[in-house]
Order: C-alpha cells, then sequence, then structure tokens
C-alpha cells in the first residue's frame, strides 16, 4: 500500500507533463502530492481494515479530501449520491486503489473475494475487475514468494495480458489512457522488469500516459516483490495528513 502511495506521489507532476525517462531528478519533485489515488487507497484499506462499507469509506474520506481534485466526472457525481450505484466503469480506478487487498488476502480466493467487494462498487464492468483481480494477485503472490516469472505465467494465463514486452517497445508508442486494459498490464511490466522499488517507479514515470496511476499500480507490486527502503518510505509518509498515516499504521500492523 505504501507503495502505491509513493508511486502516485512521485508520479503526481507527471501525469500531464510526462517524462518519457528513468533519469529524472530528483526522485520526489519539490512539487509532488498525493492525489485521488491515494485517497482511494486510504479509503479501501480502511474499509478492509475496520469492516466499513466499501462505498461509504470511499464517499467519506473523498469527500474529506475533495479539494485535492483530480476526481472523474462519474466518480465525482458517485460521491455525491445519496444512494451511489456502481456506474459501469471501465478505469484504471479499480486497480489503483487495489493494493490493500494483496497485503490482506489470504489467498487467491480471497484475493478474488475482496477484489469484487471492492470494486463492483464503482467499476462493475469486467475488463476493470480483471486489472484490479490482477494486480491483487501479482501483489499477493509477490507478497507470498512468488518468483516474477510466476507472476507473469499467471497473471498471462489468467488474464490474458501480454506482459512480454520490453519497456523501450512500451515508451516509444505508448499514450495516454485510463482504461484498466491499457494501465494495468504496462504497470505491471515496469514492476517485473525492474531490480528494485525505485527502478519501478522510475519505469512507471518513464512510460508516459497516466503516470501517477501506473507509478501508483507498479508501486504496489514493486513494494511486495523488493521492499521500499526505508528513506523512501519516510519522504513518502512525510506527504500524508495524520489520518492517512494512521490507517497506513493500521494496515502494516495487520498485514
Amino acid at each position: 500500500m505504501l507503495g502505491a502511495i509513493i508511486g502516485d506521489i512521485v508520479g503526481s507532476v507527471y501525469e500531464f507533463n510526462n517524462y518519457k525517462s528513468t533519469d529524472f531528478t530528483p526522485f520526489f519533485n519539490p512539487d509532488v502530492f498525493f492525489t485521488d489515488d491515494t485517497i482511494c487507497t486510504v479509503a479501501i484499506a480502511d474499509s478492509l481494515l475496520n469492516q466499513r462499507d466499501p462505498a461509504a469509506a470511499l464517499q467519506d474520506w473523498c469527500n474529506r479530501y475533495i479539494h485535492v481534485g483530480g476526481f472523474g466526472n462519474r466518480f465525482a457525481e458517485w460521491l455525491e449520491s445519496d444512494d451511489p450505484k456502481p456506474y459501469g466503469s471501465l478505469g484504471n480506478g479499480s486497480a489503483m486503489r487495489i493494493s490493500p487487498v494483496g497485503l490482506l488476502a489470504t489467498s487467491l480466493d480471497d484475493v478474488v473475494t475482496l477484489t469484487r467487494k471492492v470494486t463492483e462498487i464503482t467499476h462493475n464492468t469486467p475488463p476493470a475487475i480483471a486489472g484490479a483481480t490482477a494486480i491483487a494477485s501479482a501483489i499477493y503472490l509477490a507478497r507470498t514468494g512468488a518468483s516474477k516469472e510466476e507472476i507473469r505465467s499467471f497473471v498471462t494465463s489468467i488474464f490474458g495480458y501480454d506482459l512480454s514486452r520490453p519497456l523501450d517497445e512500451i515508451r516509444a508508442t505508448y499514450s495516454y489512457s485510463e482504461l484498466a486494459e491499457k494501465t494495468c498490464p504496462e504497470a505491471i511490466c515496469c514492476a517485473l522488469q525492474a531490480h528494485s522499488f525505485e527502478e519501478a517507479i522510475r519505469n512507471a514515470i518513464s512510460i508516459g500516459g497516466d503516470s501517477d496511476t501506473i507509478a501508483a499500480i507498479a508501486g504496489g507490486i514493486s513494494e511486495a516483490l523488493y521492499g521500499t527502503p526505508e528513506g523512501i518510505q519516510e519522504e513518502g509518509m512525510s506527504y500524508l495528513p495524520a489520518d492517512m498515516k494512521k490507517i497506513v499504521h493500521q494496515l502494516y500492523g495487520n498485514a
């Protein structure tokens, strides 16, 4: 989860100002901030940890930080509804907020159950559900000791994603998309083709597109694969308000 939050923060300044290289410096640009990706991730963690209805948790946290902005139009309308219903989204919002499931699930079956519980409240389409499930599964497999090749093989066989493309090939042609099916495979490639957490985030930024979300998705996986350096953890946490830090600390006490 913290890996996803850090990816979001680092990528926040590149979403609409893509930087197609891994050599950006410093790692945390002076203008970075947490976005809606972080807010939604914290909400899902709160829901799972404290047995809150996921829709209520999302509405609570997102309206609490509505001033941050960045919410899609249909999701913003959903946040204001007294009776929120799923709205057929195909977007990557399902995957960018899913990392707590990968950390808290007790089996791959549990991954599927929990993912549907926290995803179908908004993103009730097969591509969006598949994207969230693929990411949560990759995190679960990584944290339970699966190799990168095992993760690649599982995701490819179950979800049909092409994870064979080298990053140089992706980078050359990739363009902005908020669709789960055009974001999740690329983010997984960024994580699997890295050798460290920082490299995975740099990979995610370098391909362009929806940078904060791609980096958040890659960050959740790469945290489970490589761990997160203490200095990067501390700096990432420094951008969060106290109520978010409380949920992060609670999750790692339970994961």
